[in-house]
């Protein structure tokens, strides 16, 4: 189970972007998504993929994790191909596919694959994100970007407190799911060999036992930090200390370079011959 699930997983390969400050990982992929947002044309997209790749061979981490990582939205992105191919209704357009009266046009299948495509670069790269950097670590730069909210009064302690349990609990009530699934298996209920709508009957009484589980977990945990003399908003000393470096700084600057060439392509058309 462990060695499926991805989700708040670390692979360390002590990689130079391993090495990097939290904080610098988060702000770079804030500009990750606006650069995904941006490209607008195959060119771009083109240079996105290279730029992602590069980024994805500094970590030393194998590129089957980051397509494992997007996988389990293939559901999602399928939704989204055949949402675009049935939206774009182009009369003047190259017909692909021609079902009665219903015709899926060339424009739609390329707008429906360019949207997939940034969904599996966004989901992907900002795998890096997790693969590259501790829980602790997570929570600590969460924390710092988030330290300018106490002026509107807004405690970051909390809300990372909150994503850190969150990230803790997933991979527990996953596991203790695949319990009751193998339990249930074992009395003769095997979810694999049941029909769909047997299948969702079942899932729904699933529900009930992890949930039950998950409220047995907190109340266990809040209990836990209490005894430790946890008080939420004290002030507290860090095991490790952030400190900004000038590979950081260096690291963010490749995604403003980049950020910068996809405005400027953006603003005067060098991709007119990839458009959509």
């Amino acid at each position: 189970m462990s060695e499926k699930l991805l989700i708040g997983r670390t692979i360390d390969t002590g990689s130079w972007v391993h090495r990097i400050d939290p904080r610098a990982k988060m702000v770079a992929m804030m500009l990750y998504v606006v650069i995904i947002i941006l490209s607008n044309t195959w060119l771009e997209m083109a240079c996105v993929a290279g730029f992602s790749f590069a980024i994805i061979a500094l970590t030393r981490i194998h590129i089957k994790y980051f397509i494992r990582a997007a996988k389990p939205l293939w559901v999602l992105m399928l939704f989204i191909f055949i949402v675009q191919c049935i939206k774009v209704d182009d009369k003047n357009g190259a017909i692909l596919l021609s079902i009665g009266s219903w015709n899926l046009y060339v424009e739609g299948f390329k707008l429906g694959l360019f949207s997939v495509l940034r969904m599996v670069f966004l989901v992907s790269f900002t795998a890096i994100l997790t693969f590259t950097t501790t829980p602790g670590r997570l929570n600590q730069g969460l924390e710092g970007v988030l330290k300018p909210l106490k002026a509107i009064r807004v405690s970051p302690d909390r809300f990372t407190l909150m994503v850190s349990i969150a990230l803790r609990f997933i991979p527990s009530i996953l596991e203790e799911a695949q319990i009751i699934l193998k339990a249930q298996a074992s009395r003769g209920a095997d979810v694999r060999e049941l029909p769909w709508k047997e299948k969702g009957k079942m899932l729904v009484s699933l529900l009930v036992p992890v949930t039950v589980g998950a409220f047995r977990r907190a109340e266990d945990l809040v209990h836990s930090m209490e005894s430790r003399g946890f008080r939420m908003g004290e002030p507290r000393t860090k095991y490790h200390r952030l400190v900004w470096r000038s590979r950081d700084t260096i690291f963010i600057g490749f995604f403003i370079v980049m950020l910068i060439a996809m405005v400027w392509m953006s603003g005067y058309g060098t991709g007119e011959l990839w458009t959509l």
